[in-house]
């Protein structure tokens, strides 16, 4: 997957926009998440920067660049790529409260491809309802996304419970699945919360 445009160097203001637009479709990784760890380590802390030696790089380059001269590293948790540090959690936290609901999610697939690049709860919000057909909270301007990480995500072909893992990872929240009231709106309630395990180093 070659980088869209010739860069030398990754920086606070290229590499999420670089590296994202590299991600194309294929038949192994879906999604592509930076996690606040790694953000923060650009915009919080600037304090990373990565070298291209390549004189075409690819994604592959700059994630190796990423993962050898800084501190971010990348795992494979099936099926996303995440880009990380060691205070990220990454699996996201989950409950289920209604079975079918959930099971629905799992195999619609009604937003076949985002790429989110420092995206706020605001504007993802309202995208989720439309697309999901669900009660997506908080909701639109509450105060309880107000700590909720921006998200930084190319992702394709995910299932709905699929983007709804991914945006999780992205925006540093846990979420619940529930059944929506009869006086609710669409198929399902979804609730997304801060997640409390962020920030504590994950055990090696």
């Amino acid at each position: 997957m070659p980088l869209r445009s010739a860069v030398t160097k990754l920086t606070r203001t290229n590499c999420v926009e670089v590296v994202l637009g590299a991600f194309q479709s294929n038949g192994l990784v879906k999604a592509l998440i930076f996690l606040p760890g790694a953000t923060d380590e650009f915009y919080i802390f600037r304090r990373a920067q990565a070298e291209l030696s390549a004189s075409s790089p690819t994604l592959l380059d700059a994630v190796a660049a990423l993962t050898n001269q800084t501190r971010i590293r990348a795992t494979f948790s099936p099926p996303f790529l995440l880009l990380h540090t060691d205070t990220d959690p990454l699996e996201p936290e989950i409950s289920i409260r209604h079975l079918p609901a959930a099971q629905r999610l799992r195999t619609q697939k009604r937003l076949p491809h985002i790429e989110f690049n420092d995206l706020e709860w605001d504007r993802i919000q309202p995208l989720l309802k439309k697309k999901v057909h669900s009660d997506i909270q908080p909701w639109r301007y509450s105060t309880d996304s107000y700590h909720f990480y921006r998200c930084a995500i190319c992702a394709w072909d995910l299932t709905d419970f699929e983007l709804l893992e991914a945006l999780s990872l992205a925006s540093q929240t846990r979420f619940s699945v529930e059944k929506q009231s009869i006086l609710g709106y669409g198929e399902a309630l979804i609730r997304f919360e801060n997640d409390l395990r962020a920030g504590q180093k994950i055990a090696k």
